[in-house]
């Protein structure tokens, strides 16, 4: 087990946090005069800081502690949070697997933390070998792992990952925002077996809530402790919160709306794979498909001219565009436009 003290910011750990007015009353007190609110209206109320029925509602969910949850005002909240805690601006450093989900990078900057940025192998996995050289540099504290990675759709070998935990003496941040969609189980069980090890999830992908900027951590309770510690105090709102909380409670729903979306995805990938102009389409375990053309940039401002809005994917993989899985209608609105480009372009050849 890796010491968690030894990776923290020392200022982190002698921060005396911040303690709001509702961390320090526990009850159901009829009047609140502690915290300067207005005392009329029906969003008056600051929101419960530490998130309690919701942490409850996901504990008895995903079969884990309250006290290994952290709820951000999204993942980019948890991405950011992680850099305040155990990087020493421009000092320690990060890395990441190429290509990958933008905001480790940017996040990385905004604190002054240099990434280095690994590529990925051609099947878009980890590199073992080139990754032993930098498992004994004591300043590298973050490790960041997309699975299933955006923008690709697969999933990191399970294996490889529990090698890295295994031998990196830092934090790894597994980010599974499109876990819901894959083929295989979370590595949430694993939090229990390596205190370096935080897994990243979302309210905003499957479970439709892109709007309210839900994020969940989950890991020890030390690293969990250390999160509530700098996080800000009300940093999800009380309707952020019930809306979290309402789709918990309509599983039903989610489960409908999932299998309609994968259902969706083998057809769009199938359609995908018989147009001329594609020349590859990539296996996804995510809501979307990664596929390759013969001139991407061309291709993506003729749908947006139609008001067709996918993403060009070409600075990372050469061109390459990513479609998210629609409603049928969208699918089919997308499909109908791309064969039309296809057979246009076929002609004038």
């Amino acid at each position: 087990m890796i010491t968690i003290k030894q990776l923290v910011r020392p200022n982190i750990l002698d921060l005396e946090p911040y303690s709001s007015a509702r961390d320090e009353f526990t009850g159901n007190a009829g009047i609140f005069l502690d915290a300067n609110e207005n005392p009329f209206g029906q969003n008056n109320r600051y929101p419960d800081p530490q998130q309690k029925e919701l942490k409850q509602k996901l504990a008895e969910l995903k079969g884990v502690n309250t006290e290994n949850i952290m709820i951000g005002n999204g993942s980019d909240e948890i991405i950011d949070l992680a850099f305040r805690i155990f990087c020493e601006p421009g000092v320690d450093k990060a890395i990441t697997f190429t290509p990958t989900y933008g905001m480790y990078k940017v996040s990385a900057a905004i604190n002054a933390i240099k990434m280095l940025e690994l590529a990925l192998s051609p099947e878009f996995q980890i590199d073992l070998k080139q990754l032993e050289n930098y498992f004994n540099d004591s300043s590298i504290k973050l490790m960041f792992i997309c699975s299933p990675n955006n923008p690709t759709g697969n999933r990191i070998n399970p294996k490889d990952i529990e090698q890295i935990l295994n031998k990196f003496n830092g934090i790894v941040i597994v980010d599974e925002a499109y876990i819901d969609f894959a083929n295989s189980n979370s590595l949430l069980a694993l939090i229990y077996k390596y205190n370096n090890l935080i897994v990243s999830q979302t309210f905003s992908k499957a479970w439709g809530l892109a709007a309210a900027r839900v994020g969940v951590a989950y890991s020890c309770k030390e690293i969990i402790q250390l999160y509530q510690k700098v996080k800000p105090p009300y940093n999800v709102s009380s309707l952020n919160q019930k809306a979290a909380l309402i789709a918990l409670k309509n599983e039903a729903n989610y489960k409908e709306k999932l299998k309609q979306i994968i259902d969706e995805k083998k057809r769009v990938y199938n359609e995908l794979e018989q147009m001329t102009q594609v020349k590859k389409v990539y296996p996804s375990e995510a809501n979307f498909i990664l596929f390759q053309v013969e001139n991407a940039p061309q291709i993506y401002h003729d749908l947006v001219k139609q008001n067709i809005i996918i993403r060009n994917r070409s600075n990372q993989i050469e061109n390459c565009l990513r479609v998210t899985i629609g409603t049928p209608k969208e699918n089919n609105t997308f499909i109908k436009a791309l064969k039309k480009h296809c057979e246009k372009s076929f002609i004038y050849r």
